[in-house]
């Protein structure tokens, strides 16, 4: 007698949290359900697309669930707004114009909602970039929690820059613009009580003038990320795939401010896979290394950017840290969900 494993029933498996935590749990999803459904899958994720026939144009969309709406830094309209720009920049894009819908929960304070509104406006206006259309829908309660914004972009590729997930090469330098962690632990923070959010503020703000203060290196400059969902472990991890390289990272390198240690102390957290909304990381040609630093801190906005580490022959899509002792542990794709509702 033979004993057989039952088949799984794949209809009775359900989308979880993790599905859109930008973790493996994420890049499941869209391998096995997504992409086949809309005929894409070839080539690297990017965090925004050329326009087909259309090459010096891009184009990005996200959508924000942030809970709560507002945060010490920032809220979910100004959010909304810098991380579609900075998705767009992360291609070497200028932003040109964005769309911003709404999906409204009944019984929203119409205070609430004109206040998120006049931060997202702000933030448009700061960054120059016009919101030219847009949709609003309203939904019984329940059936959203209070608001979720998308928005998409549309943007101008600089001449000069055509940065790739799948560009990176060995001997390229990794930069990091500024310290990590700061976002994800604030809004944590604040939807927990937990009371960290006095000493720390979410890092959202837009990122495209670091890029092109970058635009000079040219093609010097072979990948850009903002590691948002994931954090930074999540970006070099998906660097590493698509280029079929190895990362190595220096842990003394990376700046970690000390209430964020101290937040992730406290929660089992580790800060290379927290969110972040307001650095970004550079992978660029050794010999345009020190230049590359030199413009990111010339702004206020990449004044604390940092050689964080390199990139190696192999093991390809392998990304490892070097500790503070001078072991090297390997720093893998995060799975699933471990801060919800973030961004």
């Amino acid at each position: 007698m033979s004993i057989q494993c039952p088949t799984p029933n794949h209809e009775d498996e359900v989308v979880l949290l993790g599905h859109g935590a930008g973790g493996r749990l994420t890049a499941e999803l869209l391998d096995q359900l997504v992409l086949p459904a809309v005929g894409g899958g070839t080539g690297p994720l990017e965090d925004a697309a050329l326009l087909p026939g259309h090459p010096g144009l891009v184009m990005s969309t996200d959508s924000f669930v942030v809970s709560p709406l507002s945060f010490p830094g920032g809220d979910i309209g100004s959010l909304a707004v810098h991380g579609t720009v900075n998705d767009l920049a992360m291609r070497g894009a200028w932003p040109l114009a964005l769309s911003v819908s709404l999906i409204v929960e009944e019984g929203l304070p119409l205070a609430e909602l004109r206040s998120v509104m006049a931060s997202l406006g702000k933030a448009a206006q700061d960054v120059g970039v016009p919101v030219i259309t847009g949709d609003t829908k309203v939904v019984g309660r329940g059936a959203a929690d209070r608001l979720f914004i998308n928005t998409t972009g549309v943007g101008q590729r600089h001449e000069l820059l055509c940065p790739s997930a799948a560009l990176a090469r060995p001997g390229d330098v990794v930069l990091l613009s500024g310290p990590v962690g700061m976002h994800g632990t604030t809004v944590l923070s604040t939807r927990e009580g937990l009371g960290f959010e006095s000493d720390i503020a979410s890092d959202t703000r837009p990122l495209h003038r670091l890029v092109r203060a970058l635009a000079p290196l040219g093609r010097a400059v072979h990948v850009l990320r903002d590691p948002t969902r994931g954090g930074l472990a999540a970006s070099l991890n998906e660097i590493a795939r698509d280029s079929s390289v190895a990362v190595e990272i220096e842990e003394s390198a990376v700046p970690v401010p000390q209430a964020v240690a101290s937040a992730c102390d406290l929660l089992g957290l580790d800060p290379l896979v927290v969110a972040n909304e307001g650095c970004l990381v550079a992978f660029v040609e050794a010999g345009a290394a020190e230049r590359a630093l030199a413009a990111l801190r010339s702004l206020p906005e990449g004044a604390q950017a940092v050689r964080i580490g390199e990139v190696l022959e192999g093991p390809r899509g392998r990304v490892t840290l070097r500790t503070l002792v001078g072991a090297r542990r390997i720093v893998d794709m995060p799975l699933g969900e471990q801060l919800p509702r973030i961004c």
